[in-house]
């Protein structure tokens, strides 16, 4: 998809737009954002900390959860400015100017706005008449009779509708608007209570708007367009979406239609909703003239993505088109929001910056840079200048994409083009240094930011410490956090994102240095105490994990259930499931189990350690306190019994899985498969093994080699290759099937079919295992190859494999055919089975097999023994040499 937009001819390149370049911050949902006449732009500033300042905030800008141990940097999420409704309704406050020039009326501030105390005498001037003095009175004055007496008689309707908008107290207009009501000589109309509703409704007093809308009926006030959508916007941005849809539907009853700026209030309502789908809905029947009331035309534009533009050509304000593209974008529609931006083009709607940004994000995320590199030059191409927002934009682009060096070039132009970079720029550069450890360069960020008094936050100095660690550079590391823990300022959290990059890392000594500074600022809080019982956990100081946690309690924090969970995890991980179960049932004497979970990581330690009495007995401990198990716990059971051979207690497990409504699942299947092997139950195996391939991913390696296993044992030939040649289509097949098919082709004299496997075998790399030398060891006795049998031996030799009982079998046979006698072989096996490696002493006379046993001299269990010459009797000797086994 390609992103190419002509400019029309009537659209004037040399324009010059002129907006705000002062730094963007961070929005965040939970502030109150600045509102300005007509133009409403989100609040994304910071407020200052001591140095060290906690923010659910990623270095790129965007919001996200904040968990425990650490923040999460992802990409900026750019936000559209919002334009107020209500004052100068329909009218835009980008104005032009004389020499074609267009002038954006609000300004982007560093940090959050407040609302200021002291009005501006150059607008309230603009106003004309008295206006001016009675603002100015009404500011000092709280006797509204004085206050109005000299102009009582002379206030029009729109002098009190300027004096109702002006006041930045609700109480104050209340008390103003109620004063009008009083004096006979005063109409207000349906405009007064508009701005009475938007002043209530953005106090968020919906008692008092309910009240004044009853009154409006009582004294027969008719509502109007406005007034709808005014009730819509305030309840929409007040968070109440269902209210907003009542007032949308009772608009619609009165016959109504929403007008652009009330559209844009209920796309914005369904983009923050995240109701993408009902947003673009409700502008294609907006844009096509039907009314809420025609429900067929909510199902005709569903279904017809494009039938509005075949309408009535509508010319929107940049604000609408501005929320459609980021409505669109925000759910993933490029191509609608691809056409919404050219018809904004052939409208001859002029493009600001917020529109470039949200679209070089949304292009940016979904990966399209091409896109991204067309928007830019479109940009220059419409002089429209990028703020520092568009710069941390695309920072923040490129280094996800892991090319720094033009994340970085971006920063420079930046600087270039006259902007400072603000915090997040600064921010999203650092992270993506120190994961990449770039310390020179992260370094000069640094140095740059103190340079401008600039805060740096909790996430980059946890980041930073990270990199210093990774880095190699344990010093600087501690001094850089000595640094801000010396100022006193850091938060608990901070601590703990300290503590856990030691911890990760290994550096235990350095974490509990940290946790001592946190103890000694009395910052201490169960996370900090939680990431040191896991640092000690990866350290594996069990016992000073048991000692920390047995602390909390006297130094006045209670464990919660992740101090539970993370040292009987510890404990359980390092085999030492005796020492986590009296945690565990503490955990379930204080009330903080609350599902199986901890108990199965016990159960499944003791069962590794083949102690499947005890975690059976754990289990019914589990049972007895009313906590279920899930699917997870039964496997490991199974599971267990499965290894031990226990066919029975693993029947009772599964029946109560089922009795419990639960379902087998792939693991259990092949716990079974193997119980079923072990116990040689060909018909369970075979009905398991076909639920398993019933699974959407199918029956995996192991317990394919199993019903191999179970095939071959029965020399049921055509089930075993049916099933192997299934797994090398799948490209599972592996060293141990080949092996099992090849000793049942030699166990049914098929030496040519086990001939071609050990080829295949040998070519594939397929011989690692004991039992894959041993198979094709015996089958080359077996075609009397000797010498080959001989080479397969020196390379178990070369890879110091040690021999077992079928190896010496096979090494027998090749003794006999090559000359030894029988009984000299049988005695030489009863030797090294009674007396070990040490214990060989003699060989009866064995003629021509000298050369032969040389070769056996060369292994290490052999190392001991050489031919005495005279004798033919092996004695132990170190250092006997010998070129190989010749046939």
């Amino acid at each position: 998809m390609s992103c190419c937009f002509p400019v029309p001819t009537y659209l004037n390149p040399s324009i010059n737009i002129r907006v705000s370049v002062s730094p963007i911050e961070t929005h965040d949902s939970t502030k109150k954002v600045r509102h300005t006449s007509l133009l409403e732009i989100p609040s994304e500033g910071h407020t200052k900390f001591h140095r060290i300042h906690k923010q659910n905030i990623n270095p790129s800008g965007g919001l996200e959860k904040q968990s425990n141990l650490r923040l999460n940097p992802n990409g900026f999420v750019p936000e559209l400015a919002k334009e107020q409704y209500g004052q100068s309704r329909g009218q835009s406050r980008i104005e032009d100017k004389p020499n074609g020039a267009v002038e954006m009326g609000a300004r982007h501030t560093k940090f959050p706005p407040k609302k200021a105390h002291t009005r501006c005498s150059t607008k309230w001037a603009s106003y004309g008449g008295c206006i001016p003095s009675i603002l100015r009175a009404l500011e000092t004055t709280s006797d509204l009779d004085e206050v109005f007496r000299p102009w009582e008689e002379r206030l029009s309707n729109k002098d009190r509708s300027i004096i109702l908008k002006e006041q930045l107290s609700w109480e104050r207009a209340m008390e103003i608007f109620e004063w009008f009501k009083r004096k006979d000589c005063y109409e207000l109309n349906v405009i007064h209570y508009n701005i009475m509703l938007r002043i209530l409704g953005k106090a968020r007093k919906w008692s008092k708007v309910e009240h004044l809308w009853d009154e409006m009926r009582t004294k027969r006030i008719t509502p109007i367009n406005s007034t709808y959508g005014t009730l819509i916007d305030v309840y929409s941005k007040g968070g109440h979406k269902e209210e907003a849809v009542v007032w949308l539907q009772r608009m619609n009853e009165q016959g109504m239609e929403p007008d652009e700026v009330t559209l844009g209030s209920i796309i914005q309502m369904y983009k923050k909703a995240g109701e993408f789908r009902k947003a673009e809905e409700f502008f294609k029947m907006w844009s096509s003239g039907k009314t809420m009331k025609d429900k067929s035309a909510v199902r005709r534009h569903s279904n017809d993505a494009r039938k509005a533009s075949s309408g009535v050509h509508l010319s929107l304000s940049r604000y609408t088109y501005n929320t459609l593209i980021d409505t669109f974008g925000k759910a993933g529609q490029l191509e609608e929001m691809s056409q919404t931006f050219k018809k904004m083009l052939n409208d001859g709607v002029i493009p600001d910056t917020i529109t470039f940004n949200t679209m070089i994000h949304i292009y940016g995320n979904s990966g399209t840079l091409e896109e991204v590199n067309e928007l830019v030059q479109k940009m220059k191409e419409l002089n429209c200048t990028p703020d520092t927002r568009t710069y941390n934009i695309l920072i923040s682009l490129y280094a996800r994409r892991d090319d720094i060096n033009l994340a970085f070039s971006f920063f420079t132009k930046m600087k270039k083009a006259c902007l400072e970079p603000d915090i997040v720029s600064y921010r999203t550069l650092l992270y993506a240094f120190s994961i990449r450890h770039m310390v020179a360069q992260a370094e000069m960020l640094i140095s740059e930011m103190d340079n401008r008094g600039l805060e740096i936050d909790e996430f980059t100095q946890s980041a930073l410490t990270r990199m210093y660690i990774d880095s190699g550079m344990l010093d600087k590391s501690w001094s850089w956090f000595k640094r801000f823990d010396n100022e006193g300022n850091m938060t608990s959290e901070c601590y703990s994102a300290n503590i856990d990059a030691y911890g990760e890392r290994g550096h235990v000594d350095e974490a509990e240095k940290v946790f001592i500074c946190c103890r000694e600022r009395k910052k201490l809080g169960v996370v900090e105490f939680n990431v040191m019982i896991k640092a000690y956990g990866i350290g594996k100081k069990y016992d000073k994990a048991c000692k920390l946690f047995n602390s909390m309690e006297v130094l006045g924090v209670l464990p919660d259930r992740c101090s539970y969970i993370s040292l009987i995890l510890l404990l359980a991980a390092a085999d030492l499931p005796h020492i986590a179960k009296p945690y565990l049932l503490k955990m379930q004497e204080v009330g903080l189990v609350t599902d199986c979970f901890p108990y199965c990581a016990l159960i499944s330690s003791f069962a590794k350690r083949g102690q499947v009495g005890l975690a059976k007995s754990l289990y019914k401990e589990m049972i007895g306190y009313n906590v279920q198990p899930d699917i997870v716990l039964y496997g490991v059971l199974i599971n267990a019994f499965a290894e031990s051979g226990n066919v029975a207690e693993a029947m009772d497990c599964i029946g109560a899985l089922r009795k419990a409504g639960l379902s087998l699942n792939a693991v259990i299947c092949n716990s079974l498969i193997k119980i079923y092997t072990k116990v040689g139950y060909l018909q369970e195996a075979e009905e398991t093994y076909r639920l398993l391939q019933s699974f959407e991913k199918g029956a995996d390696g192991y317990s394919s080699n199993c019903m191999i296993d179970l095939y071959s044992e029965r020399s049921m030939v055509k089930e075993a290759e049916e099933i192997f040649e299934d797994m090398r289509k799948r490209e599972v097949a592996n060293e141990f099937s080949f092996a099992m098919m090849l000793c049942m082709y030699k166990r049914i004299g098929k030496l040519d079919e086990a001939m071609k496997i050990a080829e295949e075998m040998q070519e594939m790399g397929l011989l690692t295992e004991l039992l894959s030398y041993n198979s094709v060891l015996a089958l080359f006795v077996a075609l009397g190859r000797l010498k080959d049998a001989v080479g397969i031996f020196k390379e178990m030799i070369k890879l110091e494999m040690e021999p077992d009982d079928y190896t010496f079998k096979s090494l027998g046979v090749v003794l006999i055919k090559s000359g030894v006698p029988k009984q000299a072989v049988a005695k030489l096996e009863v030797r090294r089975k009674r007396d070990g490696p040490g214990g060989l002493e003699e060989w009866h006379r064995i003629g021509g097999g000298e050369k032969h046993l040389r070769l056996l001299a060369k292994y290490p269990r052999f190392r001991c023994l050489r031919l005495e010459p005279n004798r033919h009797f092996l004695m132990a000797d170190k250092d006997t040499e010998s070129d190989g086994w010749q046939n």
